[in-house]
C-alpha cells in the first residue's frame, strides 16, 4: 500500500516538474534553441567528462558555459547550484541557459542525473549531443530496478540529436535496442570492443591514465570530434587538462599524502582506490561512509570495494540525515568483513595496523585518527564529500569543507 502511494505521488511530482519546465521554457523564451547543449549523464565520471568537454571547447576558442555538481560557469562567472545538487532546479536551469545565450555562447555543457531526467526537470531542453559514461547499480531505492535506471538515463539520448555511448559498458546491451527502436543516431567509444571511436590516449598524450579516466577522456574526445573540433586541438587541450576540484585531489603531500575524492559508489570506489594503491609505497588508509536515506543495498559492496585495496578503513558519517549512522556503518562493514577485515576500537588502530577497520561516527574525529596513525609513505584517502560544502546531520545542513578540515586537524596534531 505504502509503495503504491509512493509511486503515485512520484508520478504527480514528475507531472508537476514537466508543467514547471514548460512554463520556465516559455518564460525564458526556450533558451536552449540558441545553444548547442551537450548533456552528460552516467553513474560515475559525469563531472570529469563534463569538465573535459568544457575544457576542450574552451581551448579550441569556442564560447561555452556549463553547469555541474561543483558549480555553474556562465560566461566566465561562477554560480552556486546549491547543496547536494547536480542538476539545478527547473527555473534556475532555464535562467542559466538564458544567461549563456545572452552571453552569445555557442555551447552549453549540462551535467544531469537520472532523477532529473525521470522527473522531467530537463524537459524542453534541446540537446545537440547526449553522453552516457557508464551505468552501474545505483539509486535503486528510487528506480527499483536496473532496467528502470537505464531507461531514465536513456531519456537523455531520446531527447538528443546524437548520442555518445560507452561500448564497453554493460549498459550498452540495454541502450542499443532503445536507440535503434527509436531511430536515434548514436556513436560508440571504448577500449576493448570494436567501436566508432577509439584512441590510445596514454600513448598519444604520454600519460598514464587509469582505466576509469581513460574512458572519461575518450567520451570527451568522441563528443568534441562530433562537434567538429580537430583532433590536434583536442589532444593539445587534453594535455593541459586538470581534474576538477575534489577528484583525486592531493590536499597534503609531505611525509604521507592525503587525497580527497567524490567516489560514492561501489564502482567508483573500486576504481579510485585501485588506481591510488598502485602508487602507494606504504599503507592505504581509507576514510568514508554512505549517505543516509539513500540506496542502502549498495553499502556492503562499498565496504567490499574499500577492503579490496585499503590496508586500514575507518567508517564514518556522510550525510546520514535522519538515518542512524551506526546502522549505516554496520551495513558497510559487512562488505569489509568479506575481505577478512577485523573490527577494532579506534584506540587500537596504530602505525602498523593492517586489515583492520574501526567505526568513528564523527567525520572530523575519523579524519583526525587517520592522520594520527599515518606514517611515512602512507596515503590517506577521504571519499564521499570532496567539494561539497555541508554535512547533512539530522534535518540540518552544517557547514563543512573537507580540505579545510584536513588542514585544521594537521595543525592541531602538529601543535
Amino acid at each position: 500500500m505504502y509503495e503504491r502511494l509512493k509511486r503515485r505521488f512520484q508520478k504527480f511530482i514528475n507531472v508537476y516538474h514537466f508543467i514547471k519546465a514548460v512554463l520556465a521554457n516559455i518564460f525564458y523564451g526556450f533558451p536552449s534553441k540558441k545553444l548547442k547543449v551537450i548533456g552528460v549523464t552516467g553513474t560515475d565520471g559525469k563531472t570529469t567528462t563534463s569538465f573535459l568537454i568544457y575544457h576542450i571547447l574552451k581551448e579550441a576558442g569556442k564560447k561555452v558555459s556549463m553547469t555541474s555538481s561543483i558549480y555553474a560557469n556562465i560566461g566566465g562567472d561562477e554560480f552556486s547550484t546549491g547543496l547536494h545538487v547536480t542538476t539545478p532546479d527547473v527555473i534556475y536551469m532555464q535562467k542559466l541557459l538564458k544567461k549563456a545565450g545572452d552571453h552569445n555562447d555557442e555551447y552549453f555543457i549540462l551535467e544531469t542525473t537520472s532523477h532529473a531526467l525521470d522527473q522531467n526537470r530537463v524537459a524542453g531542453i534541446r540537446f545537440e549531443i547526449g553522453v552516457i559514461t557508464n551505468i552501474t547499480s545505483e539509486h535503486l531505492d528510487y528506480h527499483k530496478t536496473r532496467e528502470n535506471y537505464v531507461k531514465a538515463k536513456a531519456k537523455l539520448l531520446l531527447q538528443s540529436k546524437k548520442s555518445v555511448i560507452n561500448r564497453d559498458d554493460s549498459s550498452y546491451e540495454l541502450l542499443f535496442p532503445i536507440l535503434t527502436n527509436n531511430n536515434k543516431e548514436f556513436v560508440t567509444y571504448g577500449l576493448k570492443n570494436k567501436t566508432d571511436y577509439s584512441i590510445d590516449l596514454n600513448r598519444k598524450l604520454n600519460l598514464s591514465l587509469a582505466d576509469f579516466n581513460n574512458y572519461n577522456y575518450l567520451a570527451a574526445y568522441t563528443t568534441t570530434k562530433l562537434l567538429g573540433v580537430q583532433e590536434e586541438e583536442i589532444l593539445k587541450a587534453l594535455k593541459t587538462f586538470k581534474l576538477p576540484k575534489g577528484r583525486i585531489e592531493t590536499v597534503y603531500d609531505k611525509e604521507f599524502k592525503v587525497i580527497i575524492d567524490f567516489a560514492h559508489t561501489e564502482n567508483s570506489l573500486r576504481q579510485v582506490l585501485k588506481s591510488i594503491k598502485r602508487n602507494t609505497k606504504g599503507r592505504l588508509i581509507h576514510v568514508f561512509g554512505a549517505a543516509g536515506l539513500r540506496d542502502h543495498v549498495k553499502r556492503p559492496g562499498m565496504g567490499g570495494a574499500s577492503g579490496a585495496s585499503a590496508d586500514v578503513t575507518i567508517l564514518t558519517e556522510e550525510d546520514y540525515r535522519t538515518e542512524d549512522p551506526e546502522k549505516i556503518c554496520i551495513e558497510i562493514a559487512a562488505g569489509l568483513e568479506t575481505q577478512k577485515f577485523e573490527k577494532v576500537e579506534k584506540e587500537l588502530l596504530d602505525k602498523t595496523s593492517r586489515k583492520k577497520y574501526s567505526v568513528i561516527i564523527n567525520r572530523e574525529g575519523a579524519i583526525k585518527r587517520a592522520l594520527e596513525i599515518a606514517t611515512r609513505g602512507d596515503v590517506i584517502v577521504l571519499t564521499g564529500k570532496s567539494h561539497e560544502k555541508s554535512l547533512a546531520r539530522g534535518n540540518r545542513e552544517y557547514p563543512y569543507n573537507e580540505e579545510e578540515t584536513v588542514r585544521i586537524l594537521l595543525d592541531l596534531i602538529k601543535a
